[in-house]
């Protein structure tokens, strides 16, 4: 089996099992973080990481700045 055939098996490979691989890789990742930085960091980053996710994701396009801050900040501070 030379290079080309290698690289061709472990890129149907990726694509068949995706979900795995990706799994696989996280779960790797906050392994050696925790390993490296200790448990309740990886744990902080971790949330701090899934809430700018989710906050990523609804940021929508269309909307400005001040649409956006008008719907975190309180009717009370504004």
């Amino acid at each position: 089996m030379d290079k080309k055939d290698f690289y061709d098996n472990l890129y149907q490979f990726y694509f068949k099992n995706q979900s795995r691989v990706i799994g696989a890789v996280i779960g790797f990742i906050i392994g050696i973080l925790i390993l490296s930085i200790g448990f309740f960091k990886t744990l902080l980053l971790v949330i701090t990481t899934g809430l700018g996710y989710v906050i990523g994701s609804r940021w929508n396009i269309e909307e400005d700045m001040k649409t956006l801050i008008d719907k975190i900040i309180p009717e009370r501070f504004k």
